[in-house]
């Protein structure tokens, strides 16, 4: 694909400048205990990066409800039949962003212009700290193209903060040896990345985040502490969730949190799967366009010269 081709059809169009400014609720009284308002539900699009069909939580928008993350995709259950390509998203460039890519099922390969080819499997946590400038490719791993299966996962872009936006490009994958895995109430909590009941995940990330992946059973329940000056959200994975103010959450939703409260409560009314994230609210310009992910236009405009001439590597 042509550099000036992916640029244009990249997952985040366009460049759009989203000021920094305090949250504020505006409805409703804060529920007893602390407990954290839901702001909005949403309901994911469906959309394709290339040949690869995903569900789209938020790309470049709700920025005061999101920070640090920028954008939210989950990939399948993607069926691949033996003798064929499966996910083929081949090579692209990023700026700025950290990609972090989890499978729950299935494997992956990655490949990127910092010399790194890395077979992924289920359960894996990958990330892609681009900085200023690197290129990959995610793909279906040989194996599963070989032998068929189900791929099904998460590409989630956590933003990186102004002062590191020109770090050093870097890949790092831990394996599910690594992850804490923490019983909470009647819930099982996979520790991605931040803490939870004193288990620490190992992953480091350039500004306070969270990403909890969470299994509540049927008829269980679960208080998940929060800090309350960092932003919140929930991604349904599948089930039915009864939040907030008996919000009911249901597969492909999103439930996107005020700040000011300090323990997320949930009672599943099936057996239900889904990701809780957040983190310290970057509070910084953000300019977005495609694949890289700024502070100023200047800075985008600096991203795509850089990639036109080759200067992010190849592959």
């Amino acid at each position: 694909m042509l550099r000036r081709e992916f640029l244009q059809g990249s997952a985040i169009v366009g460049a759009s400048l989203v000021l920094p400014r305090i949250l504020r609720a505006s409805s409703g009284m804060w529920a007893e205990g602390g407990e954290r308002k839901i702001a909005k539900v949403l309901t994911a699009r469906s959309t394709m990066v290339q040949n690869t069909p995903v569900i789209r939580s938020f790309a470049g928008n709700h920025t005061d409800l999101v920070s640090p993350w920028v954008m939210l995709d989950e990939f399948g259950p993607m069926r691949v039949e033996p003798g064929t390509l499966g996910m083929d998203i081949q090579a692209h460039p990023h700026a700025g962003v950290t990609p972090t890519t989890y499978l729950i099922s299935g494997s992956g390969r990655h490949t990127d212009s910092l010399a790194n080819d890395i077979v992924y499997w289920k359960g894996e946590f990958m990330l892609f700290s681009s900085g200023r400038g690197a290129i990959h490719e995610e793909v279906s791993s040989n194996e599963l193209r070989r032998d068929g299966g189900t791929v099904h996962g998460f590409q989630i872009w956590l933003n990186t903060p102004a002062v590191e936006k020109f770090s050093d490009p870097n890949t790092v994958i831990h394996g599910t040896d690594e992850t804490p895995i923490v019983v909470v109430d009647d819930a099982t909590v996979k520790v991605m990345i931040g803490s939870l009941e004193g288990c620490i995940s190992p992953v480091f990330t350039f500004s306070p985040a969270f990403y909890f992946h969470v299994e509540l059973p049927a008829g269980g329940r679960l208080d998940l502490p929060v800090d309350p000056v960092h932003n919140a959200f929930v991604h349904m994975i599948e089930g039915q969730l009864e939040g907030e103010g008996r919000q009911l959450l249901n597969d492909e939703q999103l439930a996107l949190y005020e700040r000011g409260g300090d323990v997320m409560r949930f009672h599943a009314l099936e057996d239900s799967e889904f990701l809780v994230l957040g983190g310290q609210p970057l509070n910084e310009p953000l300019v977005n366009y495609g694949p890289f992910v700024m502070n100023s236009q200047d800075q985008i405009n600096a991203c795509i010269r850089n990639y036109r001439a080759g200067l992010m590597g190849q592959l």
